[in-house]
């Protein structure tokens, strides 16, 4: 199958014009640059083609939630997030997580890192099959068209040194021996990869940390952790082991290139230099971080000391990676007074090749020969890129397209998304009924 492309960016800070795409068994074979016209047979994509978006921090259950999380802070908002979980089966879980890997496709996002800890029924009663929540998730990816990687979650307390609530333990397989034991039965599929994720240092001590970060180590998979999003964390974590998260995840051996920090929002000096040193990777999820007041990152400083940069919709108050990766430099803005701290080629790379690294796509996130051929068209027609000129074309989707500006979607060759529409799935439909069954 042969694409001509209006433009391409095909990595720099501009982009090209004229370029043909040759995809044969789900790879590019072949890329040529000013082709007058196309061939014969070529699919014709106007508007400027992107590698496929990676989003690489995603509970696809808070969807739910969007427009009625209530309570002034993070702490209430997490109970609202609690009862939603309470509502959830297999079934439900299932329908909603494919409606919103949906509205993803619909965004231009190929692959999903789904950082997953709704494992068990009621009580933490396992089901029959005690991986059957992931198996919802997996095949919600599948049936939405887009990549997986399932960042299976190891979840063992309420708090440092708290009793699990409830609904809590439905997130707990006991031990991280139980984890590993339930996580080895847990197939992987060419578009379904299996990662490893420590909830936080607030729901797993340091020994059992070590444990996922092993497993993590023999099987040379992603490993995510929520890290320092909130300051009562910092402290609580400090007044009982004597350090920060980062640093105690530092101690129990989960930092390195393969090492995910998932909003880092407050950080020591320390904590910088040591995730810096691994060359982890930084999630900034800003539409999140803001709605729940969490704050805003030192991504700059991160990516300076050697952290390299992804992006997540965590719980999809909005689903759109352009506003993700311009809300990075938008917001540091804010703080700092200070302008240009992140290229739109810094954040585009952040939205797609940091992304894929993150969830362990290594060959994806390029339009390039052997790579793998996921990618997005964003259209030109409309009022946010009108005027937009070759030179400009990256900056302008960097900072003004939105979701609403993808017409086209392609996942290794298979055509997802068309006009803007997704081929298999009405995805608004979907969300509608989902979301509302959910709440009934």
């Amino acid at each position: 199958m042969k694409y001509w492309c209006e433009y391409a960016w095909l990595g720099g800070a501009s982009v090209a014009r004229s370029v043909e795409l040759e995809v044969v068994d789900g790879r590019f074979v072949s890329l040529r640059t000013d082709v007058a016209s196309e061939s014969s047979g070529s699919t014709v994509l106007p508007g400027v083609t992107l590698p496929g978006l990676a989003n690489a921090h995603s509970h696809a259950f808070h969807r739910a939630l969007r427009g009625r999380a209530r309570g002034d802070t993070f702490w209430d908002w997490r109970d609202g997030m609690y009862a939603l979980a309470e509502r959830l089966d297999p079934d439900s879980y299932g329908t909603l997580a494919t409606a919103v890997f949906g509205e993803m496709a619909l965004a231009g996002i190929t692959a999903v890192g789904e950082f997953h800890y709704l494992h068990h029924g009621p009580r933490g009663v396992p089901y029959d099959d005690p991986n059957e929540m992931t198996r919802a998730v997996a095949v919600a990816a599948t049936t939405a068209g887009i990549r997986l990687t399932v960042l299976d979650t190891c979840y063992l307390a309420g708090g440092i040194g708290e009793p699990l609530s409830p609904v809590q333990q439905r997130f707990s397989d006991g031990t991280a021996e139980g984890w590993v034991e339930r996580v080895d039965l847990i197939a992987s599929s060419p578009s379904v990869k299996l990662g490893a994720a420590v909830h936080s240092v607030r729901a797993v001590d340091p020994d059992s940390i070590a444990t996922v970060a092993k497993w993590a180590d023999h099987q040379i998979a992603p490993l995510h952790a929520h890290v320092s999003e909130q300051p009562a964390e910092n402290a609580a974590c400090i007044d009982r082991y004597g350090k920060t998260p980062t640093e105690v995840l530092g101690q129990a051996g989960a930092l390195s290139e393969r090492f995910t920090a998932v909003h880092a929002t407050h950080l020591s000096e320390r904590d910088i230099e040591l995730l810096g040193g691994a060359a982890a990777t930084l999630c900034m999820c800003p539409t999140t971080e803001r709605d729940l007041a969490d704050g805003v990152g030192e991504a700059h400083r991160l990516v300076t000391a050697g952290a390299k940069l992804s992006l997540g919709s965590d719980s999809h108050a909005v689903i759109d990676l352009f506003e993700e990766a311009r809300a990075v430099e938008l917001d540091e803005r804010l703080v700092t007074g200070t302008r240009g701290g992140h290229s739109a080629e810094a954040l585009m790379n952040a939205a797609t090749s940091g992304g894929q690294r993150a969830l362990g796509w290594h060959e994806a996130g390029r339009i390039a020969v052997g790579q793998l051929a996921d990618f997005v068209t964003v259209g030109l027609d409309s009022v946010r890129l009108a005027g937009s000129t070759q030179d400009s074309l990256l900056s302008s989707i960097v900072m003004s397209a939105s979701a609403a500006d993808v017409r086209t979607v392609v996942v290794g060759g298979d055509l997802i998304v068309d006009a803007g529409a997704h081929k298999s799935l009405d995805v608004e439909r979907e969300l509608a009924m989902s979301i509302a069954a959910v709440w009934d």
